[in-house]
C-alpha cells in the first residue's frame, strides 16, 4: 500500500460521523401525581372567567396533561430554553374529544380552541417598528409582562381548513396555524411535528424571534362552550432526527 492510500484510509476510519443534537424534553409527565409539576404553572390572562382545569393522567396507554375547559381561559405554560438551530423540530401528540362547535377564529366572539399549543417569542425592539413597540407596551400596562413580542399558535380548530395561517382575533402578533380542523381525528392520540424556525419566518417575516416559552391550553371562554383536550411527549429535536416515542406507549 502506498503512503498516500494508507493516510487516505487513516482519514476515513478516523473520521468521526455526525452527531445530533440531544432531544430537549419540555413536556415529559409521570404517573403517581396528577397534580402538574414544575416548572409548568396556569398562566390567566383575564379574572373575568374561571381558568381551564389541568392534570396529570395516563390516558389511553399515554401520560400527559388533561385539560378540561367549561367557559373558561388559562394557559398552562412553563418558560424554555431552547437552541432553534440545533434542535428546531417540536415534536407532540395531543386529542380532543371534539372541536368547539360555535369557535370561529377570525372573530373576538368565536375565538376558542379545543387544543393549541403556543410558544412566545422575544424580538429584538430594533426589529421591532414604533407603531408595534407601543402597542406592546399598552398591552403589557394592562395584562402584565406576560404579553410577549411575538406568539405563534398550533391550533386544532373547527371549521378552517389545514395550513390556515392568519393573526389572532385580538393581536397582529399572535399568529394562529391550522394544524388539525374538524372532528375526524377527535377521540385518539394524533402525533405533531413541526419545523418551528420555518413556521416562525412564515408567521413573522425575517424578524429573529428568540424562542422563550412554550404552553397548552384548551378554551371556551368566548363561546361558553365546553372542551376536553389532552397533551403529550413535547420536546424539540434536530432536523434530522424522528419524532418516535419511547417508554410512553
Amino acid at each position: 500500500m502506498s503512503l498516500s492510500r494508507f493516510l487516505g484510509l487513516i482519514l476515513v476510519l478516523g473520521a468521526s460521523p455526525g452527531v445530533s443534537a440531544e432531544a430537549v424534553w419540555v413536556g415529559r409527565f409521570s404517573e403517581g401525581d396528577t397534580s402538574v409539576p414544575a416548572p409548568w404553572k396556569v398562566e390567566r390572562l383575564s379574572e373575568k372567567h374561571p381558568p381551564t382545569r389541568y392534570a396529570v393522567r395516563r390516558w389511553d396507554g399515554v401520560v400527559a396533561i388533561e385539560a378540561h375547559s367549561d367557559k373558561s381561559m388559562a394557559l398552562l405554560g412553563r418558560p424554555v430554553a431552547v437552541d432553534l438551530t440545533k434542535t428546531p423540530i417540536l415534536c407532540w401528540q395531543w386529542r380532543i374529544d371534539a372541536p368547539v362547535a360555535s369557535a370561529d377564529m377570525t372573530t373576538k366572539s368565536g375565538d376558542d380552541y379545543a387544543a393549541r399549543v403556543y410558544l412566545t417569542f422575544s424580538v429584538p425592539p430594533e426589529q421591532l417598528g414604533l407603531g408595534t413597540r407601543a402597542k406592546l407596551a399598552l398591552a403589557r400596562s394592562i395584562y402584565g409582562d406576560q404579553v410577549p413580542d411575538a406568539a405563534l399558535n398550533y391550533v386544532w380548530d373547527n371549521r378552517h381548513p389545514v395550513g390556515t395561517l392568519q393573526d389572532n382575533a385580538y393581536t397582529d402578533r399572535a399568529r394562529m396555524l391550522v394544524l388539525r380542523s374538524g372532528a375526524a381525528r377527535a377521540g385518539a392520540w394524533v402525533h405533531e411535528r413541526r419545523n418551528v424556525l420555518k413556521d416562525f419566518k412564515l408567521a413573522f417575516g425575517d424578524a429573529g424571534g428568540q424562542l422563550s416559552g412554550l404552553a397548552v391550553a384548551s378554551d371556551t371562554d368566548n363561546t361558553g362552550e365546553k372542551a376536553h383536550a389532552g397533551f403529550a411527549d413535547l420536546r424539540f429535536v434536530a432536523h434530522e432526527e424522528d419524532c418516535a416515542v419511547t417508554g410512553n406507549e
